[in-house]
C-alpha cells in the first residue's frame, strides 16, 4: 500500500507543535514519519529527552518512524553497526542511512536483533544496494528513500532520479521520496529554499508533487519533507488515489449536466490504442448512446483540453478525450474543460489503459 508521510525535527520545534502536527496528519490517514539526527549535537542522553517522546507519539497513532542517521552519528554516538538497541529505545522502527558503510556492515544490520528497518538512500546513484546485497542482506528489512535539497537548484534531474530509483523496484524494495510544502519553513538546517528531492518540483503545487511521484510508478511513499505543513495541504493530500493519476480541472460554466457527469463521474482509462494527438476514455459514449450532444464551444483544441464529441460525429457522441497537442477544431468538438496548467505536467505520464480522473477546482 502506498503510504503519505511528514516530517518532524524535535531539536527545531516544541514536543507540543509536533503532537499537534502529528495528530492532524493521522486524522488525514498520514503513516510515515521521518525525522533526522544528522544535525543534532547533543549527546545521547539529549537526544533520547528530544526525540523519544515525539517518536513514541507518532507511533501511538499508527505511523511508522524512521530516524536519519549516518556513520558520523553512530561515531559521535558511540554506537555500533553491531547493536542498533539504541534506535530501539528511542522507539523508533528504523535507521536510514544518509550514508552508508562498505555494504557488510549494512547486511549485517538487516539482522538486527531489534527488528530495525534499515532504510538506504537511493540519491547517490551508485551500485550500492547490489553490493548490500551481495553480502546476502536480508531483503525484507530493506527499503530505499532518496535525499532531499533545501538549496535551490541542487535537487535531483529526473533522469537520474528515475534510473537509481527503478533499481530499487527491480529487488521488489519499497521506496520514498520527499515533497516540498510552499506553507512548511522547518528542515534540518539552517539553509530551507523548499525541501524535495526532484529540483523540477521546488515551485509546483504540492498535490501535482506527489501525483507525480505516483505517475512514475516507481515510488510507494510520498513524505513532506519540511514542517509544518497547512491541514489544507494535508486534507488535499489525503485525497489522492495514489493508483490513479487524477488531473485538477476547470470546467466550462456553459456545460451541460450530462458532460459534467461525464467528466467527473464516469470511470476513465486510456484506451490502449494510444494517439499522438488525445487520450481517449470511450465507454461514456456506450453509456449515453441515443443522447443527444450539441456543439456549444467547438474553439480550436490546446494541450490539456477536456472534450466531449458532440452528436455530429455519430458514434462518437459521448467520448471523453484530453488533448495532447494544439488541434484545429471540425466544428464537431466541445470543450468543455481545462486540465491545470501545474497538472498538464502529468499527462506523458499516462500510460495505455491507466485509469484516470478529474477533481474540479476554481478557476
Amino acid at each position: 500500500m502506498r503510504k503519505l508521510g511528514i516530517s518532524v525535527y524535535p531539536n527545531h520545534s516544541s514536543v507540543v507543535e509536533i503532537k499537534a502536527y502529528m495528530d492532524l496528519a493521522a486524522k488525514y490517514n498520514f503513516k510515515r514519519v521521518f525525522t533526522c539526527l544528522l544535525s543534532v549535537d547533543e549527546g545521547k542522553e539529549q537526544i533520547v529527552e528530544e526525540f523519544t517522546e515525539t517518536i513514541v507519539y507518532g507511533k501511538s497513532l499508527g505511523m511508522e518512524v524512521i530516524a536519519d542517521v549516518s556513520p558520523k552519528v553512530f561515531g559521535e554516538l558511540g554506537i555500533s553497526y553491531e547493536d542498533l538497541s539504541f534506535f530501539k529505545e528511542l522507539g523508533a522502527d528504523g535507521i536510514r542511512l544518509d550514508m552508508g558503510f562498505t555494504g557488510n556492515e549494512e547486511s549485517i544490520m538487516t539482522f538486527n536483533e531489534q527488528g530495525l528497518e534499515i532504510e538506504l538512500n537511493i540519491s547517490s546513484g551508485t551500485r550500492y544496494l547490489e553490493n548490500i546485497l551481495s553480502y546476502q542482506a536480508n531483503p525484507d528489512k530493506l527499503l530505499g528513500c532518496h535525499n532531499f535539497y533545501p538549496h535551490r537548484y541542487t535537487g535531483l534531474n529526473y533522469q537520474h532520479f528515475y534510473e537509481t530509483t527503478e533499481v530499487y523496484k527491480e529487488h521488489g524494495i519499497r521506496t520514498a521520496a520527499f515533497i516540498n510544502s510552499p506553507q512548511a519553513t522547518i528542515g534540518p538546517w539552517p539553509v530551507e529554499e523548499g525541501l524535495c528531492t526532484l529540483e523540477m518540483h521546488r515551485t509546483w503545487p504540492i498535490t501535482t508533487q506527489a501525483k507525480h511521484l505516483w505517475a512514475t510508478n516507481v515510488i510507494d511513499d510520498v513524505i513532506i519533507a519540511n514542517a509544518f505543513a497547512s491541514e489544507e495541504e494535508l486534507k488535499a493530500l489525503s485525497e489522492i488515489d495514489p493508483y490513479r493519476l487524477t488531473f485538477d480541472c476547470v470546467i466550462d460554466t456553459k456545460t451541460p449536466t450530462i458532460e459534467r457527469k461525464i467528466i467527473l463521474d464516469e470511470f476513465h482509462f486510456n484506451r490502449g490504442d494510444v494517439s499522438d494527438y488525445v487520450v481517449r476514455s470511450t465507454q461514456s459514449r456506450v453509456k449515453y448512446k441515443g443522447h443527444e450532444f450539441s456543439p456549444f464551444n467547438t474553439v480550436d483544441m490546446e494541450v490539456g483540453d477536456i472534450i466531449v464529441e458532440t452528436s455530429l460525429y455519430a458514434h462518437y457522441a459521448g467520448e471523453l478525450q484530453v488533448a495532447l497537442l494544439p488541434m484545429e477544431n471540425s466544428g464537431k468538438s466541445n470543450v468543455v474543460g481545462k486540465i491545470t496548467e501545474a497538472d498538464r505536467i502529468l499527462l506523458p505520464y499516462l500510460r495505455p489503459w491507466q485509469k484516470f480522473a478529474f477533481h474540479e477546482v476554481k478557476p
